[in-house]
């Protein structure tokens, strides 16, 4: 069985972008995949001096990375970039040194936003720390999510058919970026 972690760059409980993550499941066609969704809220600023001595969440942190095949990460954009949380996170996951839990991980990202490419500059930059990590990233679709409230039920369920059409081919492919690098690790 494929597993897929999906971590929400932003920690705001009211998060358009942890509204589209929470829907990204159901919209997949292969319903044998897991989605596991990976929380980054309680983990503390990095700092290189807890190197050797971490505390146990970012230590938990790593491994829920590493108990995944590959990785959906749904960022909004702020200031040009990234969250700062989303940035602290890959921090930890790619220390210490040698040690990456990154390196190799299919990753596949998107955005929303209410603007029809909010996300466009925070997943560049996504993309070059992955890149740095040795991530294979999804090269398509882009998916700069414009993010509309009325598509979404009281429920959090996607009312809209065509913003389902959009989400669902990101996911899809997500999964497909997964399972394709799962093979041919598997073939090595």
């Amino acid at each position: 069985m494929t597993r897929i972690g999906i971590i929400v760059g932003s920690v705001a409980e009211s998060s358009i972008n942890k509204k589209v993550a929470t829907v990204l499941p159901t919209l997949a066609d292969d319903q044998s995949v897991e989605f596991v969704h990976l929380d980054l809220t309680a983990l503390p600023i990095y700092n290189y001096e807890l190197d050797g001595n971490w505390p146990d969440v970012a230590t938990e942190w790593k491994q829920s990375i590493e108990d995944v095949d590959g990785l959906i990460i749904v960022t909004p954009e702020y200031s040009r970039s990234i969250p700062g949380a989303l940035k602290n996170a890959l921090d930890w996951a790619s220390r210490p040194w040698g040690q990456n839990s990154f390196t190799g991980k299919p990753v596949a990202i998107m955005g929303a936003s209410i603007g029809t490419t909010g996300t466009a500059m925070a997943q560049q930059h996504l993309r070059n720390i992955l890149a740095h990590f040795s991530a294979p990233t999804l090269g398509q679709p882009e998916t700069f999510f414009h993010f509309n409230p009325a598509a979404f039920g009281h429920d959090g369920s996607l009312q809209d058919d065509a913003q389902a059409a959009v989400l669902g081919g990101f996911v899809n492919a997500a999964v497909d970026h997964v399972q394709s690098h799962a093979r041919m690790n598997a073939n090595v």
